[in-house]
C-alpha cells in the first residue's frame, strides 16, 4: 500500500512560487539562462516529450515552453521549501512542460548560482518525476492560483497525451522507428558517398 502524500495548500504554493519565479527573472544571470537553453533546442532529440504538441514547431514553441517551464519549476521549489520532501515536490507536470525542465536543468552552472542567489533549491530527479498532470489536479490548482489558467498548448492532460503517444508511435513505427525513438531498424552498413 502506497502513502500518501500530503502538499501544502495550493494557494501557499501559488504565492510562494510567483516569488520565486520574479527572482529567478530578476537576476542578473537570466538572460544568459534564456540564452543558454533555448539554444539547446538543436540538441532536443526526444520522441515523446514536444512532440505530443499539436502542429509543433521548435522555433515558435521554445520561448512560451520557456515560461512554462519555469513555472513548473518554481511550482516544484515553492512545494519542496515547504516540506523539504523531495518527493513530495514532485507534483504531476505536463509531457512537454517536463521536457523543458530538461533543457534548463542542462544548464548546471546557471541555474545553480541562479537559485544559490535566490535562496531555492531546484528539484528534479527522473525517476521520481510524474508526468501525469491532469486537469483539475493539485499542480493545475497551483498553477491557476499562481498565473491563471494554464495554455492547453502545452499542459496536456495526461490521458490526451497518451492518445497523441500512441498516435506518434504508429508513425515512428511506419518509418523504422520503435520503442517510441529508443531504437530503430535502420541499418547503416552503405556508406553515403561524399559529391567532391
Amino acid at each position: 500500500m502506497s502513502a500518501t502524500i500530503t502538499r501544502p495548500a495550493p494557494e501557499q504554493v501559488a504565492e510562494r512560487a510567483a516569488e520565486i519565479l520574479e527572482a529567478i527573472q530578476a537576476d542578473e544571470e537570466f538572460s544568459a539562462f534564456t540564452k543558454a537553453t533555448l539554444q539547446y533546442s538543436s540538441d532536443w532529440t526526444c520522441f515523446s516529450g514536444t512532440p505530443i504538441i499539436s502542429r509543433y514547431n521548435q522555433d515558435e514553441d521554445k520561448t512560451p515552453l520557456l515560461e512554462e517551464g519555469l513555472r513548473a519549476l518554481a511550482l516544484k521549489a515553492a512545494v519542496y521549501e515547504m516540506t523539504g520532501d523531495e518527493n513530495t515536490a514532485e507534483i504531476p507536470i505536463a509531457i512537454p512542460v517536463d521536457e523543458m525542465t530538461h533543457a534548463m536543468i542542462a544548464q548546471p552552472q546557471l541555474l545553480e548560482r541562479i537559485t544559490k542567489r535566490i535562496g531555492v533549491q531546484v528539484i528534479h530527479q527522473t525517476d521520481q518525476e510524474h508526468i501525469d498532470w491532469r486537469q483539475e489536479d493539485y499542480t493545475h490548482h497551483a498553477y491557476r492560483a499562481a498565473w491563471g489558467e494554464p495554455p492547453a498548448r502545452y499542459w496536456i492532460d495526461h490521458e490526451e497525451a497518451q492518445r497523441r503517444l500512441s498516435i506518434l508511435n504508429e508513425k515512428y513505427e511506419a518509418a523504422g522507428f520503435v520503442n517510441m525513438g529508443l531504437a530503430h531498424v535502420i541499418d547503416f552498413a552503405e556508406p553515403v558517398l561524399s559529391n567532391s
